[in-house]
């Protein structure tokens, strides 16, 4: 599979020659005019001149492209239920969309940060995984894109062509979980203990996020009523915030075996297994990680963790 990705940047490079000019006198080609030159990227190339970005982006730099196929636009004028015309003459969304497809940094393929948040040029985050041979992007939104062309050369910076449009995050991390099903019982806690409008502020938080059945769990064991649990406000801030670490920890990033301190103020920690010893030497397992919010992230964990009695 790489090698072929690399029989198609070496083409792409080729092409980019021939339509120049070719020979040694070929004229240099920044990442406005590789993608001019290259028919998969008509679509991204009339993007980028109706957003008025081809001049920034002709610059200096250096810059990383992720550089999404005429397909890949087609695929989002479905998915927002828009017309190319539409989508084009929406400058503002247009605007932000194609800038979280720029880093201000030439970042080769070797280079990839791999499950590290990458910040584009108009904020947000996104993430780059290896799963098998392919490079995969989490955007925003938690959809995910393949790259499947690495490492196209320009004067200012280098192009990486990907399969789907990347879109930045439109939800934090209380909206996340209040349109995730399996967290019914958090948001209706995080409510309760009015902490709802800190969990949708700037951050960034990373919350570590039990489930429902992981609520019905801990009812059983404090013996207590959901209701009962929702009126002890004090309790209920208490275990909250225990779950709740400040700045954005991807799973690449959790100081495994190392106390990790919550905004409650305790610690827990944090096995290389992904499973995490609370301060009452309780264990929850981190069952799904990186989901990603405007304003931090989120690991769901199928137990409550409690702080010190």
């Amino acid at each position: 599979m790489m090698a072929w990705l690399k029989s198609l940047a070496a083409v792409a490079a080729l092409s980019l020659v021939a339509a120049c000019g070719g020979g040694d006198d070929a004229p240099p080609a920044d990442v406005v005019q590789v993608a001019q030159s290259d028919a998969r990227f008509t679509i991204l190339t009339e993007a980028v001149k109706a957003a008025g970005l081809d001049s920034a982006l002709s610059g200096t730099g250096p810059f990383t492209v992720f550089a999404p196929t005429n397909d890949a636009f087609a695929a989002l004028l479905t998915e927002l239920g828009v017309t190319k015309d539409q989508l084009l003459a929406n400058k503002p969304l247009l605007t932000a969309v194609l800038k979280y497809h720029v880093l201000p940094a030439k970042v080769a393929k070797a280079a990839v940060p791999l499950g590290q948040p990458i910040s584009p040029l108009d904020g947000g985050i996104f993430k780059i995984d290896q799963v098998g041979s392919d490079l995969v992007i989490t955007d925003g939104r938690n959809r995910t894109s393949k790259i499947v062309v690495t490492d196209v050369p320009a004067t200012n910076g280098v192009i990486h062509a990907i399969d789907k449009v990347l879109l930045p995050a439109n939800r934090n991390i209380v909206e996340t979980a209040v349109a995730t099903p399996t967290f019914s019982i958090l948001v209706q806690a995080v409510t309760a203990a009015n902490l709802a409008g800190t969990l949708s502020g700037p951050g960034p938080f990373t919350v570590f996020a039990p489930t429902d059945a992981a609520f019905a769990d801990l009812l059983t064991e404090l013996g207590l009523t959901k209701d009962q649990l929702l009126a002890n406000t004090a309790l209920l801030t208490k275990v909250l915030t225990y779950h709740v670490v400040p700045g954005r920890v991807l799973k690449a990033q959790v100081p495994v075996g190392t106390p990790i301190t919550t905004v409650e103020g305790e610690t827990f920690s944090v096995s290389p297994a992904l499973a995490i010893t609370d301060r009452r030497g309780r264990t929850a397992n981190i069952k799904s990680t990186d989901v990603l919010a405007s304003n931090g992230v989120i690991h769901v964990i199928d137990r409550v963790i409690l702080p010190a009695p």
